[in-house]
């Protein structure tokens, strides 16, 4: 399957560059690039590419704002990922409240920036490893947990122990191994999970878990 990218930042030398990457790659295909959110937002429901590669510090209209109205139209199935200089827990919790699919320091090496857009067109989600687990502590500290939710009462006792392991930032084979099941069966089970709780990809279902108090954060991974 060929991924199709749209690039939008106000660099023309970095957009250049990421373009230069991603020709190198038989399975990427840069559709457009552009210079500012607004553009992007447009080019978007214009093309809708797999892929949105959005910078945050644009002009017209950031890559947070174009997010989330990229994100607002419902039938557009445009995954969105962000990138940016600045390691901010700000600039993370309103990326994925709006739906990103992942969020990225532009410091990470190039092969990891396409991983990432593989990883958002499959549909699953990415963050930065530096940030992920203190922006899971701090979205958790700042949420008393609610009652639980009725749509968990859905999910299974397996599905339950998948979620768990998903928000403590276990791998699909990390979770094969825990659980003792083949790949494909845990795929099943996350699918599952996120059909069941109407949840957009992974990055959302650990926020669901620890915004729901369903992890102890003393246990989160290192």
């Amino acid at each position: 399957m060929t991924v199709r990218v749209l690039l939008a930042d106000d660099h023309a030398m970095l957009r250049s560059g990421m373009r230069a990457i991603f020709e190198t790659q038989p399975d990427l295909d840069c559709v457009a690039e552009v210079a500012d959110g607004r553009a992007a937002v447009a080019e978007v429901a214009r093309l809708r590419p797999d892929v949105a590669v959005l910078d945050i510090r644009m002009p017209k209209l950031d890559g947070l704002a174009a997010t989330e109205q990229i994100l607002a139209d419902k039938a557009n199935r445009t995954k969105v990922v962000v990138l940016t200089t600045y390691d901010s827990d700000e600039y993370v919790y309103r990326a994925l409240r709006a739906g990103a699919s992942g969020f990225l320091l532009k410091s990470l090496p190039p092969e990891e920036l396409i991983s990432a857009i593989r990883v958002a067109a499959r549909g699953d989600a990415l963050i930065d490893p530096s940030v992920t687990q203190r922006l899971i502590a701090r979205f958790a500290a700042g949420i008393a947990p609610p009652e639980p939710p009725a749509a968990l009462a859905l999910l299974t006792a397996r599905e339950r122990e998948v979620l768990l392991l998903v928000a403590a930032a276990y791998s699909n084979a990390e979770i094969a191994a825990s659980l003792h099941v083949g790949d494909e069966t845990v795929k099943t089970h996350v699918s599952r999970v996120l059909a069941k709780l109407g949840l957009r990809d992974r990055v959302h279902a650990v926020a669901y878990a620890h915004a729901h108090g369903l992890v102890d954060n003393s246990h989160l991974r290192p």
